[in-house]
């Protein structure tokens, strides 16, 4: 696959009954999409669309509601939602403190800059749920040397 520039993105939603606001204006240093179990309840979906930015660059207005709990990594996942509608704000990870993982399709059609370069946890992709197949795969996380690739 082409190696793309990371987009730099300004870009304002709202949850489906419009009590949070999360605003992001800065690089995005990472897209993928994850077919981890985890990602597939929490979507309804065979796998999730993740963009990773720094929380710095992420303002985010309303009540939230979080839930933690451990991931296969070891690691604590925490997802934040709204707490009145439910929709899907963000996720972070005790193993990367450094990035917030944004849910794409919380930007609807200002999502066009999404390209993923991987799908992560592929060892539990569902066959119904077509990747293209040209996407890069990984079992679980991609190791470090090929992150910098």
């Amino acid at each position: 696959m082409e190696k793309r520039l990371p987009p730099r993105v300004d870009l304002k939603a709202r949850c489906a009954c419009g009590a949070v606001s999360v605003a992001v204006n800065g690089p995005i240093s990472s897209m993928f999409m994850c077919s981890c179990v985890d990602c597939q309840k929490a979507t309804g979906t065979g796998h999730s669309t993740v963009a990773i930015a720094d929380p710095a660059d992420v303002e985010i207005a309303g009540p939230i509601k979080s839930f933690a709990r451990p991931a296969d990594s070891g690691a604590t996942f925490t997802r934040s939602f709204c707490p009145e509608c439910g929709t899907p704000l963000y996720g972070k990870s005790s193993r990367a403190p450094d990035a917030i993982m944004l849910p794409v399709g919380l930007f609807g059609a200002e999502a066009q800059w999404f390209a993923p370069n991987q799908l992560i946890f592929s060892r539990s992709h569902r066959e119904w749920d077509e990747i293209a197949a040209a996407l890069p795969r990984h079992q679980t996380y991609r190791n470090r040397e090929a992150s910098n690739a």
